[in-house]
């Protein structure tokens, strides 16, 4: 019973609280009609706006608010999509600059290539690598360069570095080259400086060792080792390497020379095939 009285004075709060908002927007509207097209404002008026004028700024603010959150909601929006376009750009201009440089990386090499032919004993034959062998027993790559090119086993290839091997088999498109670096491998050479005489041969991937060689004879630490041009192999005066170790054992006529490569045979792209047939091995 109690409970139920509650609810119903509960409702009845609610009701005046109704009625009296409603009065008071009633006689707002009144006031507003009565204002219409007059000149003059009465104290009821002036009233009225003391009343409303709150009401509107409230209004005014909540409005005000709402238009900028928007405003900001959709300059956001702006921002992120012109974020994306930028960098969308940023990456075409970073792929293009990429591609820029290695044009002009590849145009260098090409360059040293063409100069280096002009100074080779013609004819020759510009070749690209396309593959390497990792087999343990012969250290080749593969070339775009084949025998319908015509290219032949034994025909010495090297590159703007140095000497790099001889082709070891081709095919129609394609050839296999031995590099100077394979056990397999051996090259008549000369020092520059004290003008002796020997053969280099492979030593692994990166390494030579220059072979006989007395002990008598005089071998300087740094001095280039270049193509003898004995043998009718490789043209005179190319560059093989350089004089990296000196060990003059006890036992034994000659002496130990290690030789650095003047190729670095992990970096090369293009090479030069010398067109001059000769015997890498007999058959």
């Amino acid at each position: 019973m109690d409970n139920t009285i509650r609810k119903r004075g509960k409702r009845t709060s609610h009701l005046r609280v109704f009625l009296l908002f409603g009065c008071l927007l009633t006689a707002i509207f009144i006031l507003f009609v009565s204002m219409a097209g007059r000149k003059e404002f009465t104290v009821p008026h002036k009233l009225g706006l003391e009343l409303i004028g709150p009401f509107q700024t409230a209004i005014s603010k909540v409005s005000n608010y709402a238009g900028s959150t928007w405003d900001k909601y959709t300059a956001l929006l702006n921002v992120r999509e012109e974020n994306e376009r930028l960098r969308q750009e940023l990456l075409q201009y970073k792929a293009a600059n990429i591609e820029y440089r290695e044009a002009v990386a590849t145009n260098v090499r090409l360059q040293k290539l063409l100069e280096l032919k002009e100074s080779l004993p013609p004819p020759t034959l510009s070749a690209e690598i396309v593959g390497k062998d990792p087999s343990l027993w012969f250290r080749t790559f593969t070339i775009n360069r084949g025998s319908s090119d015509g290219v032949q086993k034994g025909m010495p290839v090297v590159t703007v570095e140095g000497v790099v091997g001889q082709v070891l088999t081709s095919s129609p498109n394609y050839s296999k080259v031995l590099l100077a670096t394979d056990p397999n491998s051996a090259i008549e050479v000369i020092t520059q400086k004290t003008r002796v005489q020997g053969i280099v041969k492979g030593q692994g991937p990166d390494a030579f060792a220059l072979h006989y060689v007395l002990k008598s004879a005089e071998v300087e630490k740094g001095d280039y080792v270049l193509t003898s041009g004995l043998g009718g192999v490789f043209p005179k005066g190319l560059m093989v390497g350089t004089v990296a170790e000196i060990t003059k054992s006890r036992r034994g006529m000659f002496q130990h020379i290690a030789i650095t490569p003047a190729v670095d045979f992990s970096k090369l792209e293009y090479l030069i095939i010398i067109m001059k047939k000769y015997s890498l091995t007999e058959d």
